[in-house]
């Protein structure tokens, strides 16, 4: 199918929803979809972004500019997850308990509102991802108009760019708690430190960081484009002080450098497939 054939798909898609709150993350393919669903829609749609201390401060003010610039209606729900033991505990069903706690809101929402459906942000190329949300999100029968439309992360940045959009190459920005070694539990200091690390690694002029948690030892991912620059005994004095600011005893440069999920790859099959550790 042609792009063009893709994007009017996406808008017969969106424009049968009549009444739909979107899933709002900030990141690209939320962003896009609230956009368009509100060029479909209007006032008959209503982007909801989840507020946590999962979620960066700036990320939050990031998404809230974006639809305000754009005039999308949109709402922060107040989530609770970190209260559930079985989010807080970070095994491999984290993502689920996250979502299902979204989704849970959302549908209360949706309901008081008067709204008749729920969307997200899933595109063609998460699907062979591991990612528990999206059970979730099945269950709450959450529609993925992007993955009805046959669109993928590539396409939507280019499209996103030719309407102008200026989220369209803005990296992905994964909660914080998927900064957090699987198994160790996510509390709300840990997530500050990772936050905090990881401002002082922009505030550097690194664009795309993770500062993975490891207990005492914080472990950076660098974008490759940018891990020589984080090669030299400056950037690592800077980075070391930085995190050591931020309660972390040992600090330790990743030289693969930044990867999606990259703590995803210590999970043994069984986890992936039946949700253990």
């Amino acid at each position: 199918m042609e792009l063009a054939d893709k994007v009017t798909k996406l808008k017969e898609t969106l424009a049968g929803l009549d009444g739909l709150l979107v899933a709002y993350s900030g990141g690209t393919d939320s962003a896009y979809l609230a956009y368009m669903a509100h060029e479909a829609l209007g006032e008959r749609m209503l982007a909801v972004i989840a507020d946590s201390a999962s979620l960066p401060r700036a990320e939050l003010a990031a998404a809230l500019e974006f639809t305000a610039e754009h005039g999308i209606p949109t709402r922060v729900l107040q989530t609770g997850e970190l209260d559930n033991p079985e989010y807080a505990k970070n095994d491999a069903q984290r993502c689920f308990h996250c979502k299902e706690e979204l989704f849970t809101r959302m549908e209360a929402m949706r309901a008081s509102l008067g709204f008749a459906y729920l969307a997200y942000g899933m595109n063609v190329d998460d699907r062979g991802e591991f990612r528990p949300g999206q059970q979730a999100a099945a269950l709450h029968h959450a529609q993925a108009p992007l993955v009805e439309a046959g669109l993928g992360k590539g396409e939507i940045r280019a499209l996103a760019r030719e309407a102008g959009l200026r989220i369209w190459d803005k990296p992905a920005s994964a909660c914080l708690s998927s900064r957090i070694e699987y198994g160790r539990p996510v509390t709300t200091e840990a997530l500050a430190q990772v936050e905090r690390g990881e401002e002082a690694l922009h505030r550097m002029g690194f664009r795309n960081v993770r500062v993975r948690h490891h207990g005492d030892l914080a472990r950076v991912e660098v974008a490759r484009d940018e891990l020589e620059r984080a090669l030299t005994m400056k950037a690592l004095d800077q980075m070391t002080a930085a995190l050591r600011g931020c309660g972390f005893l040992y600090v330790t440069l990743d030289t693969e450098g930044y990867r999606s999920g990259s703590m995803n790859a210590v999970l043994p099959v069984s986890a992936i497939t039946h949700g253990t550790v």
